[in-house]
């Protein structure tokens, strides 16, 4: 029978691995060249790949980056590489020992079609026996990507449009798309203005 500290243990571990596993958001263990070396539940749904063909591959290619190839050292090797968020997010924060976090429009294939993911990318470094680790977050934010995508407004009464093409006041975009409350206050320029046009008044009488 295992000693009562044993089980504790054993029942942290279960319950730690339980709430990995609860997150929606897709999290790997990573290295600092990218590899991962652990993955949460919801990582393996996205994957659908065995942990062998996942474990100590970059990011990229499990993920199947639309910039890497068929070939297993791929990710990393292109010239968009360069610019890739997983990658400058994972280094800055084993260069720094910080969090870090970064919007990016993720590609990644799926049989013959290419998926857009508007994703928040959040990395933090951290260390296990004496080995340093990092937590790669990805998160899925493309519920409000319309927030980064172009969004017109009428210059001579400021209404604005909505995905159905109508047009309405600022407050009734911002509450029927995202259920925000607007609310009211002068900028310094205009209350300014109202200010002068009410002295101006008040000497006119």
């Amino acid at each position: 029978m295992p000693s009562k500290n044993a089980q504790t243990n054993l029942n942290e571990n279960d319950l730690l691995h339980a709430v990995f596993d609860a997150l929606p958001s897709l999290i790997f263990v990573v290295d600092r060249d990218v590899r991962i070396q652990e993955y949460n539940a919801a990582a393996a749904e996205l994957l659908q790949s065995n942990r062998e063909e996942v474990l100590q591959r970059r990011a990229g290619e499990v993920l199947h980056c639309i910039h890497t190839t068929s070939e297993r050292e791929s990710c990393g090797k292109s010239l968009a590489c360069k610019d890739c968020v997983i990658k400058h997010s994972v280094l800055k924060a084993f260069l720094g020992n910080r969090v870090v976090r970064h919007r990016a429009k993720i590609e990644i294939r799926r049989t013959n079609s290419k998926i857009e993911m508007f994703a928040l990318v959040t990395v933090s470094p951290f260390s296990f026996t004496g080995n340093q680790h990092a937590l790669l977050v990805i998160e899925d934010i493309n519920d409000i990507a319309d927030l980064y995508k172009t969004i017109y407004i009428c210059p001579i009464c400021g209404k604005m449009q909505d995905e159905d093409k109508t047009w309405m006041r600022i407050e009734a975009y911002f509450k029927n798309c995202w259920d925000v409350d607007c609310s009211h206050n002068y900028c310094p320029d205009c209350f300014q203005n109202e200010l002068d046009k009410l002295r101006a008044e008040k000497k006119s009488k």
